[in-house]
């Protein structure tokens, strides 16, 4: 594994002058998780960007992290073994979890191909009393594989790229995620309404 499995010691948590409820009182708006998943080429990443977009004209703040942005920087020395797969999203999870904690909206586009590793996510928001939102950004392998806008697909299938999910890598499909979105029939637009419209159903926004 790239990362260090050190612990840090001697550190005490310091809390601020300002609440999490009387920050979202004076920002007007309450801060969550929304946790995109999918295989590559799923759309989760084209959603997540309109999504974002959509809120932000809203006058909702918003900030979507992207797996592919990530690793050009907090995530540049982790490869794609499982164990960092797994640190990939253990940090983003506590990323996303500080972003809510200011109360932006946190929108996270990860293939986090393990379930463990999202309940893990889920767990960490749970725990700290902000909301968090799994949409499952559903596809066939095949129309995935169709789509290749990257032309990845086609790397893994000739054996240039080791443990690509949903080829040589496994993808744990959610069992119970939030938000259901079979991206193949449907349009940006209608999962936008469709993600938008259980928000607002929840009162997170």
């Amino acid at each position: 594994m790239s990362s260090s499995a050190a612990t840090s010691t001697n550190i005490t948590w310091h809390e601020g002058h300002v609440s999490r409820d009387e920050r979202a009182q004076l920002l007007k708006q309450r801060g969550l998780t929304i946790w995109f998943t999918g295989l590559s080429a799923s759309g989760k990443s084209t959603i997540a960007s309109a999504l974002e977009q959509h809120l932000l004209h809203r006058g909702i703040s918003a900030y979507r992290l992207d797996g592919d942005n990530i690793r050009f920087g907090l995530n540049k020395n982790l490869g794609f073994s499982p164990e960092d797969r797994t640190e990939n999203i253990r940090r983003i999870a506590e990323v996303s979890k500080l972003f809510a904690d200011s109360a932006a909206v946190a929108i996270t586009s990860f293939i986090s191909p393990y379930r463990a590793d999202r309940e893990s996510a889920r767990r960490l928001h749970d725990e700290a009393g902000i909301p968090f939102v799994e949409v499952y950004a559903d596809v066939p392998v095949g129309v995935a594989e169709e789509r290749d806008p990257k032309g990845l697909y086609k790397k893994a299938r000739a054996g240039e790229i080791k443990e690509f999910t949903g080829i040589s890598a496994p993808y744990e499909a959610p069992v119970s995620a939030e938000i259901h979105i079979r991206t193949d029939q449907t349009t940006i637009a209608d999962a936008v309404h469709q993600i938008t419209a259980f928000l607002e159903t929840q009162q997170y926004i």
